[in-house]
């Protein structure tokens, strides 16, 4: 493929609802560019986006898809991202990488929350925003009641610059208002027509709106308006142009992607209003000192690139995939990543198409590239120049919100699942794993039981790995609240050399640290040599646990008093002394179970505050406070058991249609009520009695 000049690129993402027909106008968008042969379909699984297996199966977009085209001496770059919210990550890494979302509206089902959600990370990540009402074609769309409600959500900056001709089975085609001329399509045919006579008037009106925009785009613009009260043909397309540009006109347009209806068209209409990356101004990030920094846009200034997106392959190893935003970088050259610290050679660079490759020989600004084998370099690396390093800013990834442990299915293949998990978490910067130390499980976090699932499949087929998921347990810990004596004498005569170890101590909460051991013995009573064990015995048995297997914590322990026997002492036998001494005055000190409790951040439609509230008090939640956002939502500050909260993802999701968000952290260890404290303790009773059997 070759290389275009930065004026002449137009990155984009469609982003939507699940099923309003992304990867359907990526797929006519390909089509019509020459790019493939012929007109994928979702249905039949053989599209160029969704060629993950998963994908295929379940019929939806579930990873960035990646394609490039040349269309009217220009080069788009289509980033096809999933509209199923478990999938958001995707969505934010390529919006952090293009100049242009283009949201598609399903013409019968309207605005839906999948669409609210994503046109709000299109408008945190500052892009221009152009809309398509899609599936014109099916039965009872409905341009005008979709565009009234798209008015009504986003504000007047919503204009059409395309009318329909027809709709249902009798869409044929489109009208461009601001060239005032009209298209009927016949396959990958296009005819022009004269304007239907009925459209004229709305047509007009339209025109009206959109000069008074183009007007307000521009300085020089605004006083010609004023003066003359209209614009030429080219000052209005410059106006409007400039207005896409900076986010302030949204411009809507029709189509019928899988029918391959205004797709050109549409296209045509990337080509003219669409920013290129040198639109966008200069580049803006910082030295690795933190100090701001600004350049130009063109091939002359230093390399800069930002790593968006990585895949793992099981025979291919690491692939990189990245986003240059500056300079030039040619095949085989060594950069330098900064964010790591470390020089990269950059072999076998390509360009990504679906699942397949164009291999490229040099890239410049605005060009997404992919890159095999990279030894350090991961997801939101900043590459560049060592004498000129400039870190960008990095996407901003959700993190995880729903948790489950993972085991595995068969024997032996402990280390398969742990290697094959790390290389999912290298793929997709919203799983997350780790150890659990107080549990002793492998947790896996996601941001949804789908999410999760994908995963899982994924492990299985890249790495041949197959696991067991379950709840994860909650990382109790046990505590006193009095003081208490405990006294244990060891004495064992086996024949030979016996064993004896006799302690005395005594055991406090300790406010401040979770440990302290003290000792008290001024006279020999215990040798010296002997002491240190005492201290390991309790350890050890804190490490355990007393009433329900968790750690203990919070505990001073003193060494009051003990006896020893010159030939049968031994260190030993003073841990076992020392081990049953803490549990007897372990016992015996109001002891307690503690619980993690977790500091909550739920976003919300205020219209769903009742519910969410009422739902943590449910939750044995405790409400902190509430603070309004600047986009009308309500942010809920609230503290909960985590044993309330497994599956809170799923429940938010349930109670506000996909419209709540939160965030949720460890913020300190309480006492669990009586009730909860029973119900533990008796369930590790039953199972410690179960693998006695």
């Amino acid at each position: 493929m070759r290389r275009f000049a930065v004026e002449k690129v137009r990155n984009v993402a469609l982003i939507a609802h699940g099923g309003a027909g992304k990867t359907s106008l990526a797929e006519a968008m390909l089509f019509n560019a020459g790019a493939t042969d012929r007109l994928g379909r979702v249905d039949d699984g053989n599209t160029v986006m969704d060629h993950d297996p998963e994908e295929i199966r379940r019929k939806v977009s579930i990873s960035m898809g990646i394609a490039p085209l040349e269309w009217k001496d220009h080069k788009f770059n289509l980033l096809d991202t999933p509209g199923y919210f478990d999938f958001v990550g995707e969505v934010k890494a390529a919006l952090r990488v293009v100049e242009t979302a283009l949201l598609l509206v399903d013409a019968v089902a309207g605005i839906e929350v999948g669409s609210e959600l994503t046109w709000e990370h299109a408008v945190k990540a500052g892009v221009s925003r152009m809309i398509v009402i899609n599936k014109m074609d099916r039965e009872n769309a409905n341009f005008q009641k979709t565009l009234s409600a798209l008015e009504e959500a986003w504000g007047r900056g919503v204009v059409p610059f395309q009318l329909p001709i027809g709709a249902e089975a009798n869409f044929t085609g489109v009208v461009d208002v601001v060239q005032q001329k009209a298209y009927v399509f016949s396959g990958k045919q296009v005819k022009e027509e004269a304007v239907p006579a009925e459209l004229e008037g709305q047509i007009a009106e339209i025109r009206e709106k959109l000069m008074e925009l183009a007007a307000e785009a521009d300085d020089d613009l605004t006083m010609k308006f004023l003066e003359e009260g209209e614009l030429s043909q080219e000052e209005l397309q410059t106006g409007l142009r400039l207005g896409v540009g900076k986010g302030d006109i949204i411009p809507v347009f029709v189509a019928a992607a899988a029918k391959n209806v205004g797709v050109s068209t549409l296209m045509d209409a990337i080509v003219e209003y669409a920013p290129s990356p040198a639109d966008r101004g200069e580049l803006v990030g910082e030295t690795p000192d933190g100090e701001p920094v600004t350049r130009p846009i063109g091939d002359d200034q230093p390399f800069s690139a930002l790593v968006f997106k990585t895949t793992a392959d099981p025979f291919v190893g690491r692939m990189t995939i990245m986003r240059i935003f500056n300079g030039k970088v040619a095949n085989d050259q060594t950069v330098y990543n900064i964010t790591q610290g470390r020089s990269e050679k950059l072999s076998h660079m390509f360009i990504p198409k679906g699942k397949g490759q164009v291999q490229v020989n040099e890239a410049g600004p605005g060009d997404i590239v992919a890159v095999a084998k990279l030894a350090v370099t991961q997801t939101n690396d900043s590459l560049g120049d060592e004498a000129n390093p400039m870190i960008l800013e990095p996407v901003d990834f959700p993190k995880p919100v729903y948790s489950v442990a993972v085991s595995p299915k068969a024997k032996g293949d402990e280390d398969k699942i742990g290697s094959g998990l790390q290389r999912l978490a290298e793929e997709d910067a919203t799983f997350t794993v780790h150890r659990d130390p107080v549990t002793a499980e492998t947790i896996i976090s996601g941001l949804g039981e789908t999410h999760v699932d994908v995963m899982m499949e994924r492990l299985k087929r890249k790495f041949g790995a197959d696991a067991v998921l379950s709840e994860p347990k909650v990382a109790y810990k046990e505590t006193i609240r009095g003081k208490a004596e405990g006294e244990y004498k060891h004495k064992k005569q086996t024949g030979g050399r016996g064993q004896y170890g006799h302690c005395k101590i005594e055991i406090e909460p300790l406010y401040e640290g979770e440990y302290e051991f003290v000792d008290k013995i001024f006279a020999g009573a215990i040798p010296l040599n002997y002491r240190p064990a005492v201290d390991k015995g309790v350890q050890e048995t804190m490490a355990e646990g007393v009433l329900a297997g968790y750690p203990v914590t919070g505990i001073r322990c003193t060494l009051l008093d003990g006896s020893y026997h010159e030939v049968d002492s031994s260190e030993m036998a003073f841990k076992i002394a020392a081990r049953n001494a803490f549990r007897q005055a372990f016992m015996n000190a109001r002891p307690v179970l503690l619980e993690p409790i977790m500091r909550l951040e739920v976003i919300v439609p205020e219209s769903y505050m009742g519910d969410i509230m009422g739902d943590l008090n449910k939750k044995r939640g405790r409400i902190a406070g509430m603070e309004p956002t600047p986009d009308g939502k309500q942010i809920i500050k609230a503290m909960a058991p985590l044993a309330e909260l497994h599956r809170y993802a799923i429940d938010l999701r349930s109670m506000t249609q996909g419209r709540g968000q939160f965030t949720m952290e460890f913020d300190h260890y309480e006492e669990a009520p009586a009730q909860v404290a029973k119900a533990v303790i008796e369930a590790a009773e039953a199972a410690r009695k179960e693998e006695a059997e």
